[in-house]
Parts: C-alpha cells; sequence; structure tokens
C-alpha cells in the first residue's frame, strides 16, 4: 500500500467515529492485557520479549489510545536525538525564547518539555505524557503542532534512556537531530529503524554542518535514510556556527518553523496523524504476534519444568516407602520408650505369662493403657520427624532440579524458600496424628484374613479362636493399648511385632502390615505435597496453556477494525 493509500486507509477510521470508538476499545482492552503479560522464566528471547512489552505498552498508552481518545488533539512532535546534538537548542530558537535548559553536562536535557499553542492547552491537558514532562504553552507555536524536547536517547542515566524511549512511543512525528559529526553512530539509527517498523513519521535535521562539507555529508546521509527504508523523510540542514550560546537565528530554522506550520494545517496535521496511526496500527499485528509467541514459549517452558520435577520426585517418593519399611519410625525415642515398657516389672513386662497366656484383667489392662500413651506421643513426633525429613530430602531433590537449567533456575527463584519451612511442620503433624489414630479402626473394623476353603467348621473355629484371642488382648491393654501395640509392631520394632502376634495370631501380622502400608503411604503423600508446592509457583495465569489466548483474541478484533 502506498502513502497516500495508508493515509485514505488510516483517515477513513478517523472519519467515522462508531469504528473510531469501536477501535478504541478494542485497543484499550489490549492496553489493559498487554499491561498484565508478565515473562517469569528466563527462556530463550524474554529479556526482548520484556522489553519489546514495555515498549508496547509506551506505544498504546501514550499514543494510539489517547490519540483515539481525541482525534482534534495536537500533533505530537517529538524532538529527539543523541547527546549534544543541539536538541534543546533547536526547541528554544523555533518557539523564540528559552523554554528548555540546553546543558554540557550529560545529560544534556534532563527534564522534558512540552510547548503548546495556548488555545490548544485543553487538549494538550489530558495527554498521559503531561505526568512526565513539564508543559509550556507559546503563541510561536502553531495551533495543532506541540513540541517536545525528549532526553537523549543515548543518556548514560536509564532513567533518561527510559523517558526518552517513552515519548517517542507517543509521538505523531519524529524530528530527530543528529550532527555532522555523530549522524553515523549506530543507536540512533537503531532506534529509527524502530520508528519506521511501527510506522512512524519521521524528518531529520542535520545540524553544525561545515558547509564545504555539506554535499558529501547530505549524501551519505540521503544513501543512508534511503537504506532504512526512510527516503521520504525531510531532511533539514543547520549550518555549523562555531562556538555558540543562546538561540539561533530564525533564519537558519525558518525552514523547520515553516514545515510545522503547514503541517499545523488542519487536513496537514490529519493527514500526519492518520499516516503515523495507520502505520502502528500495521506494526502493532506483528508486534503482538511476537508477544503471543513469546507467552506461549513461557507456557512451554513451565510445562517441561513440571515434567522435570515429576520425574525429580519418583526417586524421593520410593526412598520414602524404604524409609517405613525399615524401620525409621522405631529408632531413637521410640525404641529407648519401649525398652522402658518392657523392662522386668514394667507395664508390659506382665501381659503375656507362662505358657503364652494373656493376662485379662481389666483393671491391669486399664494401667497398661495408661502407661503407653507416652509411647504414643513418641511415635507421634518421631513420624512427625521421618515425615520432615523425608520432605526437606524431597525439597532438596527438586531445587537442584531447579538448579540445573537457566528455565528451571528462574522457576526456583519464584519458589521461596521460607515457604516449606513454614508450611512442612503442620502437614507433616497432622499426617502422623491422622496416621496414630487409625490404629483403633484398624483393629475393630480390618477384616480378617479368609480362611481355605474346605470344612466350614474349620473356619468356624479360627474365626471364634481368633475372636477369644482379641478380647483377651483388649482386656489386657484396652483399645488404646492394643492400637498402641499395633503402631510399635507397625513403626518397625520386632519386640513389639511379636508380643502383638503372641497376642492376636496372623490377625496382628496383618493390622501391623495395613498400618505400616498407611504410613509408607503418608509418606509418599508427603514427596507429592512438596513436589505440589514447587510446581505452585508454575501455577499462575501467565504459564497457563491458554495464557496468549486473550491476546490472540483482542488482536483478532484489531485486525477486523483495521
Amino acid at each position: 500500500m502506498n502513502v497516500q493509500a495508508e493515509s485514505s486507509a488510516a483517515r477513513d477510521v478517523l472519519d467515522r467515529p462508531l469504528a473510531a470508538t469501536s477501535l478504541l476499545d478494542a485497543l484499550t482492552d489490549l492496553l489493559r492485557d498487554v499491561r498484565s503479560t508478565e515473562f517469569p522464566l528466563e527462556v530463550p528471547g524474554v529479556v526482548a520479549a520484556r522489553a519489546s512489552r514495555v515498549r508496547l505498552v509506551d506505544q498504546l498508552a501514550d499514543h494510539l489510545v489517547p490519540r483515539l481518545r481525541q482525534l482534534s488533539a495536537p500533533a505530537i512532535v517529538v524532538v529527539a536525538g543523541s547527546t549534544g546534538a543541539g536538541k534543546s537548542t533547536l526547541v528554544n530558537s523555533l518557539v523564540g525564547t528559552e523554554v528548555t535548559t540546553a546543558g554540557v553536562l550529560r545529560p544534556t536535557t534532563r527534564r522534558p518539555v512540552l510547548v503548546h499553542h495556548p488555545e490548544d492547552a485543553e487538549l494538550v491537558r489530558e495527554h498521559p505524557v503531561t505526568d512526565a514532562v513539564e508543559v509550556v504553552a507559546s503563541e510561536r507555536v502553531p495551533r495543532g503542532v506541540a513540541l517536545m524536547d525528549a532526553p537523549d536517547v543515548d543518556s548514560l542515566e536509564e532513567a533518561n534512556r527510559r523517558s526518552a524511549h517513552r515519548l517517542l512511543e507517543a509521538a505523531d512525528l519524529w524530528l530527530f537531530v543528529t550532527t555532522a559529526a555523530r549522524y553515523g553512530d549506530a543507536l540512533p539509527w537503531r532506534v529509527l529503524a524502530g520508528a519506521t517498523e511501527r510506522g512512524a513519521s519521521v524528518a531529520m535535521v542535520l545540524n553544525r554542518v561545515d558547509p564545504a562539507s555539506l554535499p558529501t555529508v547530505r549524501g551519505d546521509l540521503l544513501d543512508r535514510l534511503r537504506a532504512h527504508g526512510m527516503q521520504g523523510s525531510p531532511l533539514f540542514v543547520v549550518p555549523d556556527l562555531g562556538p555558540h550560546e543562546g538561540l539561533l537565528d530564525q533564519a537558519l530554522v525558518a525552514p523547520i518553523t515553516r514545515w510545522l506550520t503547514m503541517l499545523a494545517g488542519p487536513d496537514r496535521a490529519r493527514t500526519v496523524v492518520a499516516r503515523t496511526l495507520r502505520g502502528s496500527f500495521a506494526a502493532l499485528r506483528p508486534w503482538v504476534d511476537e508477544l503471543v509467541d513469546a507467552v506461549e514459549r513461557q507456557a512451554e517452558a513451565a510445562g517441561d519444568v513440571r515434567a522435570a520435577l515429576d520425574d525429580a520426585v519418583r526417586a524421593p517418593a520410593e526412598d520414602a516407602r524404604r524409609t517405613i519399611t525399615r524401620g525409621a519410625v522405631a529408632q531413637g525415642a521410640v525404641q529407648a520408650r519401649w525398652t522402658e515398657l518392657t523392662a522386668p516389672g514394667a507395664a508390659l513386662a506382665g501381659v503375656l505369662r507362662g505358657g503364652g497366656r494373656v493376662d485379662r484383667s481389666r483393671r491391669a489392662g486399664r494401667d497398661r493403657a495408661a502407661a503407653v500413651m507416652p509411647l504414643v506421643q513418641d511415635l507421634v513426633s518421631s513420624a512427625s520427624a521421618t515425615l520432615s525429613a523425608i520432605g526437606a530430602a524431597t525439597e532438596t531433590a527438586l531445587r537442584d532440579t531447579l538448579a540445573s537449567g537457566s528455565t528451571a533456575r528462574s522457576a526456583a527463584e519464584l519458589w521461596p524458600t521460607a515457604d516449606r519451612a513454614a508450611d512442612r511442620p503442620r502437614e507433616v503433624e497432622r499426617a502422623a496424628r491422622d496416621w496414630v489414630g487409625a490404629a483403633v479402626e484398624v483393629l475393630t473394623s480390618e477384616p480378617a484374613a479368609p480362611a481355605p476353603a474346605g470344612d466350614d467348621r474349620v473356619a468356624r473355629r479360627a474365626a471364634a479362636k481368633g475372636a477369644k484371642r482379641a478380647a483377651a488382648a483388649q482386656r489386657a491393654l484396652g483399645d488404646e493399648g492394643l492400637a498402641a501395640l499395633a503402631l510399635a509392631s507397625a513403626a518397625g520394632l520386632e519386640s513389639a511385632d511379636r508380643m502383638l502376634v503372641d497376642l492376636l495370631g496372623e490377625r496382628g501380622t496383618e493390622v501391623a502390615a495395613v498400618l505400616r502400608d498407611r504410613l509408607a503411604e503418608h509418606a509418599a503423600d508427603q514427596t507429592r505435597r512438596e513436589r505440589d508446592a514447587a510446581v505452585a509457583v508454575l501455577d499462575r495465569p501467565a504459564l497457563a496453556a491458554d495464557a496468549a489466548s486473550t491476546l490472540r483474541l483482542r488482536l483478532a478484533v484489531i485486525k477486523g477494525l483495521t
């Protein structure tokens, strides 16, 4: 599409209020979604994606949305360039008075200035960039145009560079100032390339040119403009005056003044605005497409990290089960307490008498049940400590996995170290008490192993014998005491296991196995909780599989309107 057709298409949007309103709504929605877009993972290209998102927010917030919201506002002409190019002196000379300070120390432009005609004050006041600039009214600025003196694009101060790029995104037209000595610098051309990519209208001022070298410098600069697709950009030349202070002679800036006056005409200004809008709309599509691709790369990377964490938790889960079956919970305080309870004359020493007979005294049973309660608490504490150690080992394995690659490392940075230290004690305490609390239920409700097929009388006799043994054991220890014995057996105390079998027979082996399996499952659950805590850092909208769908929808609407 040629320039005239582009301008016509863009002006068609401007001339149709309903279309402009619909487009404004679509761009406002896009701005909201782009602002909320995040790139938390360090995937290839993420630095460029983050910078692109910032520029797109600036373009939408400071140019497209305010321009469509106020189509009659003055055309914003941003005077930009490198340090020492003479931007401030040029702006002051165009206005005829010093409205912006021209310095010699870097950065030479410290505070951006926006100069407008007094009758445009109301239209300028609502522009978003006015929060970052000093606003000055001047009769010398043609109505319909506002001049903005931007900070140096190559400023030593990051805040100034950021401000310069933001203001350039707000421009309807760039007036780029360079010098005969610096027009070949790489940075300004990178900035100008960005302008042409988004379809901005650009004019150039070649400042401080020695008349003797003008033909050579001007010719070379025109070649560079053509190479960058800017052959239609106006080029103004200001000769070198040598050491100079104050304003330039009006004759030297008269061509630029006439050009600005021409731009200020209603039709011409509208054409410039329309051309830049059209270019911005055209650039917006690939721009958002690239952002969508970057968002999708984040989601794909998050999927890879999740898969890596799933793999990383398998070995700790197996180790956790082995830790339980090897009797880790029975060590330390549990073993010491059991030794104390089974010592000669202690509470459990007289449960079984000679010939394997059970002491069925209910009173003794109640005393024994009370005596083993500290053992239950020791089992809770030991189970909690074991589960906590399993959790910590699993967390270490997961963090080692997250430390193995740049993408995973960025996920690790999202996972605060303190989170598990705060949550794990509560989790393991609850799991340990759940395990202990299940013992009575297992003892009283778990069915006995079925008798072999055969004579029903044999089965009935076996069942009756089992019930008789269970009743005797219950009288000897009480439900709570018998549960404590079953837990000690399940934890891995061999002597407790023998006592349980002596009391309950095969039923004791069965009960201990069920409780051991339940504790092993609690251990496996703890590894899963650790994995879930690691994966939870990826459970954010920016890393969802459909994270880019909203941006795609916004872009489709805008394509339909432009």
